[in-house]
């Protein structure tokens, strides 16, 4: 996995698992990752060494990892995903694709 798609994977799992992470993993992983801001910044907005900013990010990416190891939300919305855009390609009938349609809003 190359840097872009990594850190699009990291987007990703924060939009779902944010709520579990400290205040300061949510604040780090948001300067980072979000506003693209350098460690050496983040560490002199917080009073705090880059190093502790460094392992604080490490940490949150690791709970990240791990909460979808558990919940697996991501490839459930990956999966739910392919089969709502096949669903999408048959010849349904008004009924069905109509209830795909509030399927597919559900994902947004």
């Amino acid at each position: 996995m190359d840097q872009i798609d990594e850190k699009i994977r990291y987007h990703r799992l924060f939009d779902l698992y944010q709520g579990l992470l400290t205040e300061k993993q949510k604040t780090y992983f948001q300067y980072y990752y979000l506003d693209d801001y350098s460690l050496s910044e983040i560490a002199e907005i917080q009073g705090v060494s880059r190093n502790a900013v460094h392992d604080q990010l490490k940490i949150a990416i690791a709970h990240l990892e791990e909460y979808e190891s558990v919940l697996k939300l991501e490839s459930r919305n990956k999966v739910r995903a392919k089969l709502i855009a096949a669903l999408k390609e048959r010849d349904l009938d008004e009924e069905t694709k109509k209830l795909v349609e509030r399927i597919e809003r559900l994902e947004e």
